[in-house]
């Protein structure tokens, strides 16, 4: 679980209340159920319209996706590259065939990438170097695509939030115009129109921008995992030293690491 995606979200609503309250702001005042239905109901629409079904009902679990933990972070990345160097000292040592008990023990547990155990089973196989490093890689493509789209779907409600918030302030001033007979009314009507606004910027900077840009994150992560074993499942075949294979995967470890 990674909570930096809650605690922000929690933390951004959080100091802008207190800010608004400690410029004497109601509460209250920012409360109202038609700009609800005028701002979320508009870009669930908006986007229901841009995107498949499917995909709008797996929306809960991209909001999952987004409060969990990268895949491809360093100390995933570490224990990746010490299995591949004990695989890579193995297959010297006893022959490429030898990992096949590996294959289907250790490596069927879902903790490895399945492009490990795909390219490992070609190699195994017999398969040319370069159909296994073509094939590894068209997965990559295939599923940073997929993921994209994913995110795709939270960048759409960020952008169409604000201009439902614009909307339904527009709507707001529509029938404060219309009603301007009784002035002491003119100023909270306003004020309430303008609610669907804030409403819709707010979510758009807050929570949609924010979800996709962290989808985005857990994918480039992600990929870089992905990259790295085929790396190391290539410079296997080609029979490398196990010390010198370290030193090349060490390199997508981060900096600091």
């Amino acid at each position: 679980m990674d909570p930096a995606t809650g605690l922000g979200i929690i933390m951004g609503f959080g100091l802008l209340l207190t800010g608004y309250i400690m410029e004497d702001g109601s509460l209250p005042a920012l409360l109202a159920i038609s700009p609800v239905f005028i701002v979320f109901g508009g870009t669930l629409g908006a986007v229901t319209c841009q995107f498949t079904m499917k995909e709008i009902m797996s929306l809960p679990k991209y909001i999952a996706e987004a409060m969990q933990l990268p895949k491809g972070n360093d100390s995933a990345l570490k224990q990746l590259i010490e299995t591949l160097v004990n695989l890579a000292e193995k297959a010297r040592r006893e022959g490429v065939l030898s990992l096949e008990s590996d294959i289907q023990g250790e490596l069927s547990d879902k903790k490895y990438d399945p492009s490990l155990r795909k390219g490992l089973r070609l190699m195994v196989d017999g398969s040319e170097p370069e159909l296994i490093k073509h094939m590894l890689e068209n997965e990559i493509i295939i599923y940073e695509a997929k993921k994209k789209r994913e995110a795709s779907i939270f960048d759409a409600a960020g952008g169409y939030s604000p201009t439902m918030g614009i909307i339904g302030t527009v709507m707001g001033l529509i029938k404060v115009l219309g009603s301007l007979s009784d002035p002491t009314q003119l100023a909270p009507a306003v004020a309430m129109a303008f609610v669907a606004t804030l409403y819709g910027v707010s979510f758009a900077n807050l929570v949609y921008l924010p979800l996709g840009g962290k989808l985005k994150g857990k994918l480039a992560q992600e990929v870089l995992q992905k990259e790295l074993t085929i790396e190391g499942v290539m410079s296997i075949q080609a029979g490398e030293n196990p010390r010198i294979l370290r030193e090349k995967l060490e390199v997508f470890l981060s900096e600091k690491k």
